[in-house]
């Protein structure tokens, strides 16, 4: 068998190997030329995979590492009697951990700790349900917005949309990208949403790039306290403009963590095996002695670690960079940020040393994930 992978799956050669012949490229390099005589293909986000890429290839199976499908044409695939899978969840931990890395520069910027701060929380799936728990972890008022969920199981935990943008200091968007139904997410940040934010409240998305319409972003962006963006309209070609305006802005990488992306691996392979009736061979095995972390008296623990294990401003200042580059050259240098991402190893590769902290903080330490 031959098989496609966006070279940016970690351990994808190694794991489908033995299933035959895997050719690794550029996920944006994948093209129906590529594909006249695979019969596998293994994307990322990057990739379209329609009717113009698969037509008169012999693909039977494709599989995304990823947790969103929205470029996936999963009816042409059902169609065609093409098997599918993707791997919902595999990044959740890392997304969650990249929102507490940035909380922790928010809560650096004023007076106000978090634990005095609202955080509204759209879109409670798997990453919004860890953000919810981290939050009351560390003592802040989590509000939850969820209109399917909401519809689904008539809680009054899930509040009004207007009610959330009104009442929070932090608003963060944890959502699908959708373009039909009552429940539509294409740019649902628009003028209409921001002019009913509270005053100087931040906004966080890491969701999709569409869900906002950066137009209106930047029209409003003086009535926001702060503006934290990972996603982007027209990836790689983003707006410099927006990037200007943004306090933390990184390349659609709070999912990039090595942990979330061998997980995303694991699970299409193991959907692969299941689709092709193959007894699965390959386990991955990325378990480290846990990295110890010495916390200073001097500074507030939970930003502290966070901060340590996560240092985000360093993605901020490699993204800023973009600014001063050429319009044409700003996409290549978009995507070389993530084919080159360094591992980034999520909060249980990370222990406290014993001493460096009270016992109640390092309990709040080990539910946010380190090892105690």
């Amino acid at each position: 068998m031959k098989i496609v992978v966006d070279e940016n799956i970690p351990l994808a050669v190694e794991a489908f190997s033995t299933f035959g012949e895997v050719t690794a490229v550029a996920g944006r390099e994948i093209d129906n030329k590529l594909l006249a005589d695979a019969e596998m293909l293994l994307v990322r986000s990057v990739t379209p995979v329609d009717g113009a890429l698969l037509e008169g290839t012999p693909v039977k199976f494709v599989a995304s590492a990823t947790i969103g499908i929205d470029h996936i044409d999963t009816v042409y695939l059902k169609e065609h009697n093409i098997g599918f899978a993707h791997a919902p969840g595999s990044n959740a931990d890392s997304v969650a951990e990249y929102i507490l890395a940035a909380l922790c520069v928010i809560s650096g910027w004023g007076e106000r700790k978090l634990s005095e701060m609202t955080l509204g929380i759209i879109g409670v799936g798997n990453i919004g349900s860890r953000v919810f728990r981290h939050a009351l972890t560390l003592g802040m008022n989590p509000v939850l917005c969820d209109p399917p969920k909401k519809r689904l199981l008539r809680s009054e935990m899930y509040r009004p949309l207007q009610q959330v943008l009104e009442t929070s200091d932090i608003i963060t968007l944890h959502v699908p990208l959708t373009t039909s139904g009552e429940d539509a997410t294409v740019e649902m940040v628009n003028r209409n949403f921001l002019a009913s934010v509270k005053r100087k409240a931040v906004l966080i998305n890491t969701s999709r790039g569409k869900v906002i319409d950066s137009a209106a972003v930047l029209d409003r962006r003086k009535d926001l306290g702060g503006l934290v963006l990972d996603v982007w309209e027209n990836e790689p070609g983003i707006s410099a403009d927006l990037v200007n305006v943004t306090d933390i802005a990184t390349p659609h990488i709070a999912g990039y963590s090595y942990d979330g992306k061998v997980r995303g691996t694991k699970a299409v392979y193991d959907a692969a095996c299941a689709w092709f009736f193959k007894q699965p061979e390959w386990e991955p095995d990325i378990t480290d002695a846990p990295v110890e972390l010495q916390l200073s008296e001097e500074y507030e623990p939970f930003s502290n670690a966070i901060l340590q294990a996560y240092p985000i401003e360093n993605d901020d200042r490699a993204l800023r960079k973009i600014i001063s580059l050429e319009k044409d050259e700003q996409p290549r240098y978009f995507d070389e940020l993530r084919r080159t991402y360094p591992k980034r190893r999520e909060f249980p590769s990370y222990s406290i040393r014993k001493g460096s902290c009270s016992g109640e903080v390092l309990e709040k330490l080990r539910r946010l994930g380190f090892s105690g």
